[in-house]
C-alpha cells in the first residue's frame, strides 16, 4: 500500500464523528451494478441497459485499505458503477458522500458532476455544483461511477445526500455470492451424483460392511438463531462439495450469523448384534446431526474426521438424518486460507460439509482406532487398539502380510501388540514398500470380536550431524535433502475437496515424476486417501496445521519474537484440533515433520505448543514455525524468501537445528484462458516474467541457489508451489491442472543437482 494512504487511518476518526453529527431518513443505497472491462459507450446514461452487469454491495475495494467499508471485493485497474436510487423531496444542499482512490468520475443522470484526481484519505461531503443541480430530479435517479487503481490500497464508495443532513452510513452489507470461476478440471467435469467420491475413504482401518450417503441432499440456510429443522428446502446441494464451490451446484457464501441445513434420508437394517456408526470426513466447522429427529452428537472442528454411534436412533427401514452448521470464518476458529474477501494468497471460504460422509456396521465390541509405529532398526510393527467401552476385547492378534504371503503374526495387550519382521523391507521415497496387516479383536477365549484390515511402512526418521559440521535429516539412518514443493491442495470447482480420487492422484503422480521426494501440505488437512496414495508412491509429506488469524507481528528469524495473546478457551480450541490432526494422521509414514504454525498466522504459545508436539510425537521432526517467528523449541530452523533462495545464516541462532529453506520460488507465468479471474489482480512473487523463457530461467536460477545453500547447511528446500490458486499464478501447473508449465521430465532432469554430492534421494 502506497505510504501516504497510511495517513487514512488517523483522519478516519475525525470523518466518522462529521457523519454521525446527523442522520437523515434518507435510505442509503448499497446495491451497485458493476464491471470491471470498459462498457460500451452511453454507459453513464440514464437508459443504458446494465442488467447484464454483475451485482454487487458497495462500496468496492481492499478491506485493508483504511477507512473503507467493503461490501464487495475490487482488484483491478478500473471498475464501472450504477445504481438507481429515489429523492422525494430535494435536499436543502445536495453533495456527494464519497470515499475514492484514483481519477473518480461521478455522472448523475448521465450528466458529470465531479472529477476526482488522485485518492482521498476518508469519506467526504463534496457539494454538488450549481450548475449541475438540474441534474437531480424527484423520482428515480441514476448514479454513475468510473474509479481508477493505480498504486496502494483502493476503494470507492459514492451516494448522493443532504450536506445539511449527512446519513451515517450502515456497515457494508456482505455479499452472499462467490466468485464462480469459468475454470472446470476435466475430472469436475465428469462428476455426477452417482460417482461422488465412492472410494472407501479410511484406507488404514478398513471394514466391509458401509454405505457411502454422498450424493445429492436437501439444503437450507436460516438465521442461525434458528434451531428447528426447516420444513422448506432451498434445493439440492451435491455432498461432498462445498457450499461455495461449483460442483456443490449451489454457489453460495455461508454468513456468520447464518446456519445451513442438511437432510437426506437412507435405508437401514440394524441388527442386535452390531452397532451402526455415523462418520463425517470432514464438516467446516460447527455441527449437530440429527437421526430421525434425534440429536446424535455435536462437532467443533472444520478439518479431521469424527464420528457418531447412531444405534439407538435409527430404524428397520427408511431413516432421516439431518445435519446443522454455522461458519464463523474470520474469528479464532481454524480456518487455513479462507478468508471473507478472498484475494491474492487467501481464497474463498468453504461451509459445511467438504468431504465424504459415511455409514459403517461394527460389532458391538469393535477397533474403534489404531495406533501404528515402526522402528527401522529392529524392523518391528507395533500396533495399539483402542476400542468401545463397553466390549468383552482383552487382546489382539496381528497378522502380517508382504503381498499375499503371510509372514508374521502376534497375539498381545491391546495397548501393545509388537511384530520384529526380520530383513524387512524399509519404506522410503525410492522403495515405499508396504506390509498389509490383519488385526483381529478377541475376548478372554480367542474368539473374534471384530477384524479389520490397516498396513504398515517400517521407517525411522531422524537428523544427524553431517561430516560437514551441518545437522541433516535422516531416514532410516541415512541422510536424505529433503526437496518438494508448497502444496495448497485447492481446486477451481471443488475448493478444498478435490473433484476426485483420480485428480488427487495425479499431483502426488506429477510431483513425484518431477523428481521431488517431498510435499508440503500447506495448511490443510487432505482426505486420507491422499496421504494413502503418498505412502504407497513415496512421498514424504511436511504436514502443516491449519491456520487462524489473530497474528502476532512478524519479525521471521529476528530475535526476540513475540507470540499472539489468545484468550485460554481459543488455545484449548487450538491444542485440540492439533491432537487430533496428529491422532489421525499419525500412522501414515509419508508424514516426517509436523509444522505448528506458517508465518506467525495465529502464532501464540509456541514454546509450550512445540514441546507439546515433540512430547506427543518423538517419532517425527517438528517444524514450530515455518518462515515465522523463530523460538528454540523442536528441531528445524525456517526461513522463507522470494522470490530466489537466500538464508540469513546465524551461528548462534542456528546450533542445534536443522536449517531449511521452507518457501522460496513463486515465479508466478499466467497462463491465457487458464486463470481463475482473468480480470482481477494476479499474485506472483518479483513481478512477471516476460516470456515462457524468462519463467524457465528464473526457476532454473533458484535451483541454483538453493543447490549453493545445501553446501552452507540447508538440508531441505519448498518451491512455491504445486498449482495456480485462485489469483495466484506462481504454480508448475495451471489450477485447472491442463497446463503443465514445464514438463515433468525437464523438472526432474532439472531436480537432479541437488541429490548429488552424497545427498539422498
Amino acid at each position: 500500500m502506497n505510504p501516504t494512504k497510511g495517513v487514512r487511518a488517523f483522519a478516519i476518526v475525525a470523518a466518522l464523528s462529521v457523519l454521525a453529527m446527523s442522520v437523515s431518513a434518507q435510505e442509503i443505497v448499497d446495491t451497485w451494478r458493476y464491471v470491471v472491462q470498459k462498457p460500451a459507450a452511453g454507459w453513464e446514461q440514464s437508459m443504458f441497459d446494465a442488467s447484464s452487469w454483475k451485482e454487487g454491495n458497495g462500496g468496492f475495494g481492499e478491506a485493508s485499505t483504511p477507512g473503507s467499508r467493503v461490501g464487495t471485493n475490487w482488484t483491478t485497474p478500473n471498475i464501472w458503477l450504477r445504481k438507481s436510487f429515489e429523492v422525494k423531496s430535494i435536499p436543502e444542499k445536495p453533495a456527494l458522500l464519497i470515499h475514492h482512490d484514483e481519477d473518480a468520475e461521478v455522472f448523475l443522470n448521465g450528466k458529470q458532476i465531479a472529477g476526482l484526481s488522485g485518492w482521498s484519505l476518508e469519506y467526504k461531503v463534496i457539494p454538488i455544483a450549481p450548475a449541475d443541480l438540474a441534474a437531480l430530479f424527484i423520482g428515480k435517479n441514476v448514479l454513475a461511477v468510473h474509479c481508477t487503481q493505480k498504486t496502494g490500497g483502493q476503494f470507492i464508495d459514492v451516494h448522493v445526500v443532504d450536506a445539511n443532513k449527512v446519513p451515517e452510513l450502515p456497515p457494508a452489507k456482505r455479499s452472499t455470492q462467490p466468485f464462480v470461476s469459468e475454470l472446470i478440471t476435466n475430472w469436475g467435469a465428469d462428476v455426477t451424483a452417482e460417482n461422488a467420491w465412492t472410494e472407501y475413504p479410511r484406507p488404514q482401518l478398513r471394514r466391509k460392511q458401509w454405505q457411502n450417503l454422498n450424493g445429492h441432499w436437501d439444503y437450507a440456510i436460516t438465521s442461525s438463531e434458528q434451531t428447528k429443522t426447516p420444513s422448506d428446502w432451498a434445493g439440492k446441494i451435491l455432498v461432498p462439495f462445498a457450499l461455495e464451490s461449483k460442483l456443490g451446484g449451489v454457489g453460495r457464501l455461508l454468513l456468520d450469523n447464518e446456519a445451513l441445513w442438511y437432510h437426506r434420508s437412507f435405508d437401514a437394517d440394524p441388527k442386535s448384534e452390531t452397532r451402526t456408526i455415523l462418520h463425517f470426513e470432514a464438516v467446516d466447522y460447527r455441527c449437530e446431526a440429527f437421526v430421525n429427529g434425534k440429536s446424535v452428537g455435536t462437532h467443533q472442528g472444520g478439518h479431521t474426521p469424527f464420528s457418531f454411534d447412531v444405534s439407538d436412533a435409527i430404524k428397520k427401514g427408511e431413516n432421516s438424518l439431518v445435519l446443522r452448521v454455522e461458519d464463523d470464518t474470520e474469528k479464532y476458529q481454524l480456518r487455513g486460507k479462507q478468508v471473507i474477501n478472498a484475494g491474492g494468497i487467501w481464497y474463498t471460504q468453504v461451509s459445511g460439509i467438504w468431504q465424504t460422509v459415511w455409514l459403517e456396521s461394527v460389532p458391538q465390541s469393535f477397533i474403534e482406532h489404531l495406533t501404528i509405529a515402526t522402528d527401522a532398526a529392529t524392523g518391528s510393527i507395533d500396533i495399539k487398539a483402542r476400542t468401545n467401552s463397553g466390549g468383552k476385547a482383552s487382546k489382539i492378534r496381528m497378522v502380517v502380510k508382504d503381498g499375499e504371503k503371510q509372514i508374521a503374526e502376534s497375539t498381545g495387550e491391546l495397548d501393545k501388540t509388537i511384530i520384529q519382521i526380520n530383513n524387512a523391507k524399509l519404506w522410503s521415497p525410492l522403495s515405499p514398500h508396504l506390509y498389509d496387516l490383519e488385526i483381529s479383536l478377541l475376548d478372554s477365549t480367542n474368539a473374534v470380536l471384530d477384524r479389520v484390515e490397516s498396513y504398515a511402512g517400517i521407517r525411522t526418521v531422524g537428523k544427524r550431524m553431517g561430516s560437514d559440521g551441518h545437522l541433516r535429516l535422516t531416514l532410516n539412518g541415512e541422510e536424505i535433502f529433503h526437496w518438494g514443493p508448497l502444496d495448497q491442495g485447492w481446486w477451481p470447482d471443488g475448493l478444498l475437496t478435490p473433484p476426485s480420487d483420480e485428480s488427487m492422484l495425479f499431483d502426488i503422480e506429477f510431483l513425484k515424476s518431477a523428481g521431488f521426494n517431498m510435499i508440503r501440505k500447506h495448511i490443510k488437512v487432505e482426505p486420507r486417501r491422499y496421504y494413502y496414495h503418498c505412502d504407497r508412491i513415496g512421498m514424504m509429506l511436511w504436514q502443516d496445521q491449519v491456520s487462524a488469524g489473530h497474528n502476532p507481528k512478524w519479525t521471521r528469524l529476528e530475535p526476540n519474537p513475540e507470540d499472539a495473546q489468545w484468550p485460554d478457551v481459543e488455545h484449548t480450541q487450538f491444542m485440540l484440533e492439533l491432537e487430533r490432526m496428529i491422532d489421525h494422521l499419525e500412522n501414515h509414514p509419508s508424514i516426517v515433520v509436523w509444522v505448528p504454525f506458517n508465518e506467525a498466522w495465529g502464532q501464540h504459545r509456541t514454546v509450550e505448543v512445540g514441546k507439546w508436539v515433540v512430547k506427543r510425537d518423538p517419532s517425527r521432526l517438528v517444524n514450530i514455525a515455518s518462515g515465522g517467528n523463530f523460538w528454540p523449541v523442536g528441531d528445524i530452523v525456517d526461513h522463507h524468501e522470494y522470490p530466489h533462495p537466500q538464508y540469513p545464516f546465524n551461528e548462534g541462532r542456528d546450533r542445534g537445528f536443522i536449517k531449511v529453506m521452507g518457501e522460496f520460488g513463486g515465479h508466478g507465468y499466467p497462463i491465457p484462458n487458464h486463470m481463475w479471474n482473468a480480470d482481477n489482480r494476479i499474485w506472483g512473487y518479483g513481478g512477471l516474467p516476460k516470456s515462457e523463457a524468462d519463467f524457465r530461467e528464473r526457476y532454473a536460477t533458484s535451483i541454483e541457489k538453493l543447490d549453493a545453500l545445501r553446501f552452507q547447511g540447508i538440508a531441505a528446500g519448498i518451491y512455491t508451489q504445486t498449482t495456480d490458486v485462485e489469483a495466484e499464478i506462481n504454480g508448475l501447473i495451471t489450477y485447472d491442472r491442463k497446463v503443465i508449465k514445464i514438463p515433468a521430465k525437464e523438472l526432474a532432469a532439472a531436480h537432479k543437482v541437488l541429490f548429488k554430492n552424497g545427498a539422498k534421494k
